[in-house]
């Protein structure tokens, strides 16, 4: 008896827990939620401090980075290309689909290739260019003009220049065509305004009349019932 009751009071691996290793394993437990609870806080400082840096740069800063990307990632493989000695822009070209080039298509001819006003040479620069491509040249005429000729259709520094030659009607009558058609273009898109004769007129000189019209189109609405009750003569 006294080897049965000392054999139940002994405790086995299988038998239930002692209070001291329920208690280790409680703060082995909690010692791990407070080193996730930690690492959770500090991730979300760090995912704070990169939505706060992201909001502070420009709106296309993205687009700008990845276009950086591709331009170095293009001057890599082209530099690659001529070391190799092919030709790097038809390597490139090989590899577009037809939806590609259709879309590049598209907006090459959305695009406003006319830059603005910046010098008077560039301005006719951008007008013989945009003349140019509207010429259609009569390749049956050129042919017959280069047989005619010989090997002074291609002139070097001792040819003489033929001061006979006489262009056709036809040509001349294009010419004409061409520069009304310019002159019309002009006056449509002329920036001076017409003078209106049947206009009040309540400026004693140009500058009074440029200010009056100025002050009438900021403060024309506000001052209207004043306006009339002048003319009829019943402001107070």
């Amino acid at each position: 008896m006294a080897s049965a009751s000392c054999s139940m009071s002994e405790p086995t691996s299988s038998g239930p827990m002692s209070a001291a290793d329920r208690r280790a394993q409680r703060m082995a437990k909690l010692q791990e939620l407070s080193l996730k609870r930690n690492e959770a806080r500090k991730l979300n400082h760090q995912e704070v401090v990169e939505e706060d840096r992201r909001n502070k740069l420009p709106a296309n800063f993205e687009q700008k980075r990845k276009r950086e990307e591709w331009k170095e990632e293009d001057e890599k493989k082209r530099k690659e290309a001529e070391e190799r000695g092919e030709d790097y822009d038809r390597l490139r070209m090989l590899e577009w689909t037809a939806e590609e080039v259709e879309k590049w298509e598209r907006k090459k001819k959305k695009k406003n290739p006319d830059p603005g006003f910046s010098t008077y040479e560039a301005a006719g620069l951008r007008q013989y260019q945009a003349l140019t491509k509207k010429m259609k040249p009569d390749m049956e005429h050129y042919q017959q003009q280069r047989d005619k000729m010989g090997e002074k259709f291609y002139p070097d520094m001792n040819t003489l220049v033929d001061v006979t030659r006489k262009d056709s009607d036809e040509a001349v009558d294009r010419l004409v065509a061409d520069v009304e058609k310019q002159i019309d273009k002009r006056a449509k898109f002329s920036r001076r305004r017409g003078f209106n004769d049947d206009a009040d007129i309540d400026y004693i000189n140009e500058r009074n009349m440029r200010f009056n019209k100025k002050a009438e189109r900021f403060y024309g609405k506000y001052t209207a019932e004043i306006k009339q009750n002048l003319e009829r003569g019943t402001a107070v």
